[in-house]
């Protein structure tokens, strides 16, 4: 299981071998310069709604634009495939995600919105996308797609939690050390009936089914 950051979180490709990446996000300080690539996970664009998928636009589209990712802004990951291109680009509103299909430099391209349950979402990145590339303010990602603060840190608590858990500590052991001091002093009646083991169950039965594939559900648009 791979923790996710705040601006960037999807399921991995198993399709399109990492080449580089930076250790930022969109919109956030660096840690490193951001065009300082070094190897990243690539997440399937058909499960990250807010990945903008691009391709040869077809012939008579003569207006249509080519794109280059290092024109719009530091790129915080660029990886190359059989399938194409998977670019992160930084922008102090929000990362913009690319999926260039056809990435031979200079060519036409046109944008591809598939007709799913996430057209909304989609079109909405396309439009901040749309808007970044005309040098007009892009605005904020969809409403969603960024973590909350609550939700970043129930998101440590699960893992805190579940790593102690299959380190094998107990439940009570675990409540102590996420600061549930009052566990300690529990009868094992009290214990049994506690809010406080409630509360750690639940993080560990969350955090194992995030383990165990939940952590796609962090990509859907609430």
């Amino acid at each position: 299981m791979h923790r996710c950051s705040s601006a960037s979180r999807t399921a991995p490709s198993q399709r399109t071998p990492p080449r580089r990446r930076s250790r930022g996000a969109g919109g956030y300080p660096f840690a490193y310069p951001p065009d300082s690539l070094s190897p990243a996970v690539v997440w399937r664009p058909e499960l990250t709604a807010v990945t903008v998928v691009l391709d040869a636009a077809p012939e008579g589209f003569g207006g249509a634009m080519p794109v280059d990712p290092h024109a719009l802004g530091a790129l915080l990951a660029d990886q190359a495939g059989v399938e194409g291109r998977h670019v992160i680009v930084a922008d102090v509103d929000g990362e913009h995600r690319l999926w260039l299909r056809d990435p031979e430099p200079g060519r036409p391209l046109a944008a591809i919105i598939p007709l799913d349950k996430d057209f909304v979402t989609r079109m909405a990145s396309l439009m901040r996308f749309h808007r970044a590339l005309f040098g007009k303010p892009p605005g904020p990602p969809p409403r969603g797609w960024r973590l909350t603060d609550y939700r970043l840190a129930r998101l440590r608590a699960m893992l805190r939690a579940l790593d102690l858990r299959q380190s094998g500590a107990t439940y009570r052991q675990i409540a102590a050390a996420l600061g549930r001091g009052e566990a300690a002093s529990l009868s094992a009646t009290e214990w049994k009936i506690s809010a406080a083991r409630s509360f750690v169950v639940r993080l560990v039965r969350d955090g194992t089914a995030i383990m165990n594939g939940d952590y796609r559900k962090l990509l859907r648009i609430r």
